[in-house]
């Protein structure tokens, strides 16, 4: 697996941050908007300059970065991309082969040059360098160039639960015997395109996020990206299993554009599906990786779902609370965090929660604690409704 957000370039440096409760929220130095000054962002720390540079570091045949055109979401999609499959040790060969897929996803894909978008689609000057880089798939196509990717490729766009959804489909297809391996995932990075629709909906908070206290007024936006390679059992034979996808539910909740209903529709029935599709029963969940946006809806709603959905709550955690909220990719970096967890048998604490929601006589994890995990599920529940519920144990 492979992550870059704003506590961490790759796994190790995130999985530090995580223990010592540290964190990435806070002023931007890279994305330039009006709410700069005013709004807290969960930026990678980073110049696109000093992405690129990085990227060229990591690749070991060409520098991708050096392709004009090339988005933030794309810089930051090479660099998880690479250490994902640098850890799974796989060759040219191996991507390249008709069994090895890739199911990516973004929600403001190339529109991250959003100034440029508007000139070029206002037709004023000369078109920049940008101009065949807007599309939501614009860094899967890159991707699967610059790697000779030949099997099943796709991206999607179900906004929150996009890389979740990813994992959701790569588990799948391997499943069916159509691929023998998929590299899935997401990226999306600031831009004033996501920043300032969120703004319109009124649900950014000036202050960090504080998923599950009782004063949230909102969410923080990050940036980021993270990939995990699937492989079936009989793939990858020796190799280090960092953890088994064991189980997945998705759902529609058919409610609102952007809340959960009071009863949580979706919520508790991607749960519930990814419990069945797993064969565990609700006791056997150690932990939860909550979606926890720290908006007045979602998380009362989500708080609703796990009292429907456990007869006593598991432990639970926001890591958006580090990271902000990473849209289409936070599917993806909470399933790698969730692993991180699973494999080092430990809760992270979930920050900024100081008066917790008291309904259910259950508050968010509020230190590191040691404890033996074996199967721990992760939420992302997504505008339009879209619910997805990820189970991983231990292999």
């Amino acid at each position: 697996m492979g992550v870059i957000s704003a506590i961490g370039n790759d796994v190790s440096s995130s999985l530090s941050l995580l223990q010592a409760a540290k964190s990435g929220i806070g002023k931007a130095k890279h994305f330039n908007s009006k709410y700069t000054s005013s709004l807290n962002f969960g930026e990678v720390d980073m110049s696109n300059e000093a992405l690129s540079a990085l990227v060229a570091q990591r690749t070991e045949h060409g520098n991708p970065a050096s392709e004009s055109g090339l988005s933030r979401t794309t810089l930051l999609a090479y660099l998880a991309f690479q250490e994902a499959i640098n850890q799974a040790k796989l060759t040219s060969v191996d991507l390249m082969s008709m069994d090895t897929g890739f199911i990516s996803s973004s929600t403001v894909g190339g529109m991250s040059n959003t100034d440029e978008l508007y000139a070029d689609a206002n037709m004023k000057g000369e078109p920049s360098e940008f101009v065949t880089s807007y599309g939501g798939g614009e860094h899967t196509l890159r991707v699967i160039k610059k790697y000779g990717i030949k099997g099943f490729t796709s991206t999607i766009n179900t906004a929150c639960s996009s890389s979740a959804n990813a994992i959701m489909l790569g588990s799948r297809l391997i499943k069916a015997g159509r691929a023998k391996r998929v590299i899935v995932g997401g990226a999306d990075s600031l831009a004033k395109y996501t920043v300032n629709g969120f703004n319109a909906l009124m649900i950014l908070s000036e202050n960090p996020c504080k998923p599950f206290d009782t004063t949230r007024d909102g969410l923080t936006l990050g940036e980021g990206a993270g990939y995990l390679v699937l492989e079936g059992e009989s793939t990858c034979k020796d190799k280090i299993k960092l953890a088994e996808v064991a189980g997945y539910g998705n759902s529609n909740d058919a409610f609102h554009p952007s809340a959960t209903s009071d009863e949580a529709f979706g919520p508790r029935l991607a749960m519930q599906r990814a419990l069945a599709s797993s064969g565990l029963q609700s006791t056997e969940i150690d932990y939860i990786n909550a979606h926890g946006t720290g908006t007045p809806n979602n998380d009362v709603t989500e708080m609703f779902a796990f009292n429907e959905t456990f007869d006593s709550i598991p432990p639970y955690n926001s890591t958006k609370s580090y990271t902000g909220h990473t849209l289409a990719a936070a599917g993806s970096i909470e399933a790698i965090f969730s692993i991180l967890s699973l494999r080092n048998n430990e809760l992270y604490a979930s920050l900024n929660c100081a008066s917790p929601i008291s309904d259910y006589g259950t508050r968010p994890i509020d230190k590191k604690t040691a404890k033996e995990l074996k199967h721990v599920m992760s939420n992302s529940f997504g505008f339009g409704g879209n619910c997805t519920s990820i189970i991983l144990s231990k292999s």
